[in-house]
C-alpha cells in the first residue's frame, strides 16, 4: 500500500484525536504541527484516546514539530485544526513549504468561516493544492491533556467533504479516497462548499448561548457564575430560544444565497435536526432545541469557557467563542445578509453585543471574504 503523508496543523483537540485516529490505519504517516512546546518537546511519545467505553486507542506520530518547513515537505494531505482566526498566520507560514510538483490537499476541520475563499487566497501561489474542508468534526473531543491523551466524544455517523469550486471531477474524487483511507465512517461528497459555509453550527451556537446566559436578558448579566458550567447540558430556555431565532435567520439566508446564485443548498437543514441527523440515538430527547441540546450524550461534560476572579466564574472574553465564532463566522453571515438584502435581526443584535462584550474586532473573516461575492 502507497504511504500517505499526513499533515496535521494544530495540537489542540481534534488535532490530538486525529493524530491517534490516523495512526491505526496501515500505511499513514502522521506529522503534529503545533506551537506548544510541551508538546513538541514529547517527540516520540505516544498519545491517548480515551474511548466513551472507557477503552482506549494509542497513536505515535511519525514527527512532531513547530518547524513548518520540517513539517510540510513531504506532506500529500494538510489538515487544518486550529481555530478560524489562526488560520490565515498559518496558511501564509505552510505555504512555501507545501511540495510543488504534486497535488497535495488542503483542508479544515471543520471547514467553516469560509475556509475556501481564505485558502484560495492563501495559497495562491500553490496551484496544485486542492482546498477542501469537512463539514463537521468527525468526533467531539475534550478533556486535553497536551500531549498525553484527549477524550473522545460522540462520533458522527456520515461525514460531508466540500472543496474548492475551482477543483477538478478528478481532484474530489482523489481527495475522497484519501478520507475514506483515515476514517471508518462514511465519507460523502457536498455538491458546493458553501454547504459547509452555512451550515448552522458554532458560529451561531456559542454567540447565541452566551447571549442567553450574560446578555443583557440573560440571568447572570452582570453576575458571576458560582460554579462551573457546561455549553449545552447546562443550556439555558433562553439560549436555545435565541439560537432557534438565529437558525431561523440563517435558513433565510441560504433560501436567499440559493436564489441569487443558483445553487442547490438542501443540505443545510435547520439546526436542530443537523444535530440529530449527526448523533441519532445518542439524543435521550430529541423534542425541542433545548432538549436536543441538554440530552445530547456526545455534548455531556463539555465545559464552557470560564475564568475565574474574587466573586465566581465569569465567560472568557479571550476564548474562541469570541475570536472564532464571532470574528469569523457570525461576522460572515451578518455581510453575506448585508449583501444580499437578507433581515437578520436577531443575529445581528447578538453579534453587535457579542462583539461589544469581547472587546471589539482585531480582525475577521471580512479581511478575506471576496468583495465581489455575491457576483
Amino acid at each position: 500500500m502507497e504511504r500517505l503523508n499526513v499533515l496535521i496543523c494544530g495540537g489542540g483537540r481534534t488535532g490530538h484525536l486525529n493524530a491517534v485516529l490516523y495512526r491505526q490505519q496501515p500505511g499513514v504517516r502522521v506529522a503534529l504541527l503545533t506551537s506548544q512546546a510541551d508538546l513538541v518537546g514529547r517527540q516520540g511519545a505516544a498519545l491517548a484516546a480515551l474511548l466513551p467505553d472507557g477503552g482506549q486507542l494509542t497513536g505515535q506520530p511519525d514527527l512532531v514539530t513547530d518547524r513548518p518547513a520540517e513539517a510540510a515537505q513531504d506532506a500529500d494531505v494538510v489538515i487544518v485544526t486550529v481555530p478560524a482566526h489562526a488560520r490565515p498566520a498559518l496558511l501564509r507560514a505552510l505555504a512555501p513549504h507545501l511540495p510543488a510538483d504534486k497535488p497535495v490537499y488542503v483542508g479544515a476541520i471543520p471547514g467553516f468561516c469560509g475556509f475556501d475563499w481564505l485558502a484560495e487566497q492563501a495559497l495562491a501561489e500553490r496551484p496544485n493544492a486542492v482546498i477542501w474542508g469537512m463539514k463537521d468534526v468527525p468526533h467531539t473531543a475534550y478533556d486535553l491533556q497536551p500531549g498525553v491523551s484527549v477524550r473522545m466524544g460522540g462520533a458522527k455517523s456520515t461525514l460531508y467533504v466540500g472543496t474548492h469550486q475551482r477543483e477538478s471531477a478528478a481532484a474530489r474524487q482523489a481527495l475522497l479516497g484519501h478520507l475514506r483511507r483515515l476514517y471508518t465512517a462514511p465519507v460523502e461528497l457536498l455538491a458546493h462548499y458553501l454547504e459547509i459555509t452555512l451550515t448552522p453550527g458554532n458560529p451561531i451556537m456559542h454567540p447565541s448561548v452566551v447571549y442567553g446566559l450574560v446578555g443583557p436578558y440573560g440571568q447572570w448579566h452582570g453576575k458571576p457564575f458560582d460554579k462551573p458550567l457546561c455549553w449545552w447540558t447546562d443550556c439555558a430556555e433562553l439560549s436555545a430560544y435565541f439560537l432557534e431565532r438565529s437558525d431561523e435567520e440563517s435558513q433565510a439566508l441560504c433560501r436567499a444565497v440559493e436564489r441569487r446564485l443558483a445553487v442547490d443548498l438542501g443540505s443545510v437543514l435547520p439546526l436542530k435536526q443537523e444535530i440529530v441527523d449527526a448523533y441519532g440515538d445518542q439524543i435521550r430527547d430529541s423534542a425541542t432545541m433545548l432538549s436536543v441540546l441538554r440530552t445530547n450524550r456526545a455534548y455531556d461534560a463539555i465545559v464552557a469557557p470560564l475564568v475565574r476572579d474574587a466573586d465566581g466564574y465569569r465567560i472568557d472574553r479571550g476564548s474562541r467563542a469570541f475570536h472564532e465564532d464571532v470574528a469569523y463566522g457570525l461576522a460572515l453571515l451578518v455581510e453575506m445578509g448585508r449583501r444580499l438584502q437578507v433581515p437578520l435581526p436577531h443575529i445581528e443584535e447578538i453579534y453587535r453585543w457579542n462583539v461589544e462584550y469581547m472587546g471589539g474586532l482585531r480582525d475577521s473573516a471580512l479581511d478575506y471574504f471576496p468583495a465581489a461575492w455575491p457576483a
